[in-house]
């Protein structure tokens, strides 16, 4: 795709020369105010400064200590090669994401967005490079169900590496996301007599959509401190049941040992699945790595992991480790569904996996997202005090319970009103109505935007205390 150039004159930025900000100030929030009205897009490349500098009069100082200050505030970015282009972050903060009755907010904390501005496009280039150079041509021919070879491997060696998995090859299946590799699981097993899946409550609600099209009966079980609450998934009568074990959401608890230890002992007793769905185990801040559940009890753990966090949600990259009685059904369903995911796009993963460049990603981004985190955790004991942080160790986002005499519908309003997103607790209640709280997404932001923000939710929060 052929990147948009954009010239000075396009940009119509008025500078008062007399009595008016510095220059460069006046500079900064004309471009700031373009890119956040959507009129600068995403990937718009920008004039270079002396060019830039010569069509405004200016001396070029002047255009490099905006075009410097913009880009430590998130909403430029330098490219290798000398350019400049507008962040791909700005579409987050600029009009365009609509809330409540078609009004658009400004800043957005809505959860699971990673910061895709640093999607390792070099990285990842050279891997398109070496597939389209070495790859047989025999391997661009229809595949089985459970993809490449190649990305299969790849994947098992790192997660049993990282994630403590016991994954092998000729069991996983490569899926277009959690999202496909969760609907054809839940239809494999209604087709093998499962009739009642167990979620966390409160829990992501998508999938609970998905089980009842498949057929499921879904009931909510409580998460407790140290994760689902196994005596109440006894009593369910649920012979399958959905956790995030790492990191859940949206609380943040991490389930204990003992907690692991009899779920799999109750799939075990029950003849029943435990879905693992690993959504951002990589991204952990204040304590050391736990291994997956998977490596526990393969035989009765199926796996979830996916890209859409750790790179983009764009790749549509997911894959799931699964029991071999269900290998083959899944493989099926996948062929079924979409004839198999891209062998480009699994072959280019499977490189930049196997070189390294996967592990060399995250270890760049961890503390990128946890000085968001910290910024987030940090603003919100300064300004909204009472608003007390939970699941901070690990993930893209924290949870915050409301106080007495505050509503999620009237925070949210307020907050709208300041062009500001929030997000309340109440969609992701199995068994409503639950706590009132509010679910921060901070990984697609800035410094600067996380400040921001929490500011104009203080100034929501005590408006709609009125």
């Amino acid at each position: 795709m052929s990147r948009i150039r954009t010239s000075s004159g396009e940009l119509l930025i008025e500078l008062q020369r007399s009595g008016g900000a510095p220059l460069h100030q006046q500079l900064e929030s004309g471009i700031r105010d373009r890119i956040r009205e959507g009129r600068l897009r995403p990937g718009a490349v920008m004039p270079s400064t002396r060019s830039f500098a010569e069509d405004l009069g200016l001396s070029r100082g002047v255009v490099v200590e905006a075009y410097q200050q913009l880009v430590a505030e998130g909403y430029l970015v330098s490219r290798a090669g000398g350019y400049t282009e507008v962040a791909e972050v700005a579409a987050i903060e600029s009009p365009g994401v609509t809330m409540l009755t078609g009004v658009e907010s400004r800043i957005d904390f809505r959860y699971s967005r990673p910061d895709v501005s640093q999607f390792p496009r070099a990285a990842w280039l050279r891997s398109i490079r070496r597939v389209l150079n070495e790859t047989p041509y025999r391997s661009l021919a229809y595949l089985d169900g459970r993809g490449t070879i190649e990305l299969r491997t790849a994947l098992a060696d790192y997660l049993n590496r990282v994630r403590g998995t016991a994954a092998r090859p000729e069991h996983m299946v490569i899926c277009n996301g959690f999202a496909q590799g969760s609907r054809l699981l839940l239809q494999v097993l209604a087709a093998q007599g499962y009739r009642c899946i167990a979620v966390e409550d409160p829990s992501d609600n998508d999938l609970r959509r998905v089980a009842a099209a498949a057929g499921l009966t879904t009931v909510g079980v409580p998460v407790l401190e140290g994760g689902v609450d196994v005596e109440a998934l006894e009593r369910s009568e649920a012979d399958v049941v959905l956790v995030t074990a790492a990191h859940q959401f949206p609380t943040g608890v991490v389930t204990s040992a003992e907690t692991r230890a009899a779920l799999v002992a109750w799939a075990a007793r029950r003849g029943g699945l435990v879905i693992e769905d690993d959504y951002d185990a990589e991204f952990r801040y204040d304590r050391e790595p736990i291994g997956a559940m998977q490596g526990l009890m393969p035989d009765r753990v199926a796996y979830a992991g996916t890209a859409s966090k750790t790179l983009a949600p764009g790749l549509r990259l997911g894959w799931m480790i699964l029991p071999p009685r269900l290998v083959e059904p899944m493989a099926q369903a996948k062929l079924m569904d979409d004839r198999g995911s891209p062998v480009l796009d699994q072959l280019a993963f499977a490189d930049f996996v196997a070189r390294g460049e996967f592990d060399r990603h995250l270890r760049r981004m961890r503390p990128r997202y946890r000085l968001l985190r910290d910024t987030l955790v940090e603003r919100l004991a300064a300004r909204l005090p009472e608003l007390v942080p939970t699941g901070v160790s690990a993930g893209l986002h924290v949870m915050a319970l409301l106080p007495d005499g505050l509503t999620e519908s009237a925070v949210q309003a307020a907050a709208l009103e300041r062009g500001l997103g929030v997000y309340g607790l109440a969609p992701y209640w199995v068994t409503p109505p639950g706590p009132a709280g509010l679910v921060f997404g901070y990984g697609g932001l800035t410094v600067n935007t996380v400040i921001e923000g929490v500011d104009l939710l203080a100034e929501a929060v005590a408006v709609a205390r009125e």
